[in-house]
């Protein structure tokens, strides 16, 4: 099997079906030296803020969906957000991220232009921004862009509509044209763009992950998010009982989108944590170098899943940190500190 510079659909889907540990071991070992050649062996950290879970979409698999009524629901305040800022530049994160439930309000437009604006102010412009808010307006992003954000996370979860229709309620919230129309807007203004897809949904075939990379190929994505399927038990799609409990496809995933696009960011998810507890350090040395630990208050982490079981929500940021430096450490891994380790496939306009 060809290794080094794939670029067609069946050379990704030759990776994605390989079975023999030995063929699957040279394919992690191939990917990581393509990513050392590319862009560095350095990881670089995203503190993640998770905003608020309060959210319009209903989509079939989340936690936090807006018909999910057993979830608390909050939203952090300025003074929140702005604390766990100083804490990431302070600690030497390069760079934050904005998540949230999906929401459209002036309001929270508004608040959100503002807490961008507070960040690079209190960072003396020196903390990278990222968002993840969801589908907004081309309007809205110019504003967030001008405000001081400069990279966006929107995940197309499925590049099949018939598989993404499935996966969403059908109404006039959500529809896959729009998403894709999404991620055009964001990289026509000038954001690194990101997104991703869930490895392992039901009706899922290995051709559709492979259709997946070479959408993330086409669209000329910079960064990508994507990691397991994982299933919550308040959700129309928890009831199927289908849930991921092997991390192999998507450590191939990985693998296969570092082989295909030698310069994007990868990142390695939360979700990984959850099938294995080295799940994210071995996306590491798989081909990934983007890892976002937690840095919300404790007092509502426990409110924000997507997913059952999500990792480290006792935990406190600082704590976070200590123990991923742990972990990168022992596997060999060093950190990017204070630097925003943009995507080398993305071409400032």
């Amino acid at each position: 099997m060809k290794l080094r510079d794939i670029e067609t659909k069946d050379e990704v889907l030759a990776i994605l079906s390989e079975t023999d540990p030995q063929a699957i071991e040279k394919i992690h070992k191939e990917a990581y030296d393509v990513k050392v050649e590319n862009i560095g062996s350095k990881v670089y950290l995203r503190g993640l803020i998770e905003l608020s879970n309060i959210c319009i979409k209903n989509c079939l698999y989340c936690g936090i969906r807006k018909d999910n009524d057993h979830v608390h629901r909050y939203e952090l305040s300025d003074k929140q957000v702005l604390e766990a800022a100083q804490f990431a530049w302070e600690a030497g994160y390069g760079s934050l991220v904005l998540q949230a439930g999906e929401r459209i309000s002036s309001e929270y437009v508004g608040k959100v232009t503002r807490l961008v604006r507070e960040i690079k102010e209190i960072s003396e412009g020196k903390l990278g921004i990222s968002l993840s808010l969801g589908e907004q307006s081309r309007d809205v992003y110019r504003e967030w862009f001008d405000a001081g954000a400069h990279r966006y996370l929107l995940r197309i979860e499925s590049s099949n509509p018939e598989l993404y229709s499935k996966i969403h309620p059908a109404n006039n919230l959500h529809s896959w044209e729009r998403r894709v129309q999404a991620l055009k807007d964001l990289k026509e203004i000038g954001y690194q763009t990101g997104t991703g897809v869930m490895i392992g949904l039901p009706y899922q075939t290995l051709e559709d992950l492979a259709d997946d990379l070479m959408f993330i190929k086409s669209m000329g994505i910079h960064m990508v998010g994507m990691g397991p399927y994982l299933t919550h038990s308040e959700t129309p799609m928890g009831s199927l009982g289908i849930t991921t409990t092997d991390l192999s496809l998507t450590l191939k995933m990985v693998a296969a989108l570092r082989l295909l696009l030698p310069k994007i960011n990868i990142a390695a998810t939360t979700a990984m944590q959850v099938v294995d507890p080295e799940g994210r350090e071995k996306a590491v040395l798989a081909g990934a170098n983007i890892i976002m630990p937690n840095m919300t208050i404790t007092e509502v982490r426990e409110s924000y899943q997507i997913y059952e079981n999500k990792p480290g929500i006792k935990d406190d940021a600082a704590i976070s940190k200590t123990k991923l430096e742990m972990n990168l450490e022992k596997n060999g891994i060093e950190i990017g500190w204070g630097e925003w380790g943009d995507s080398r496939a993305f071409v400032r306009k």
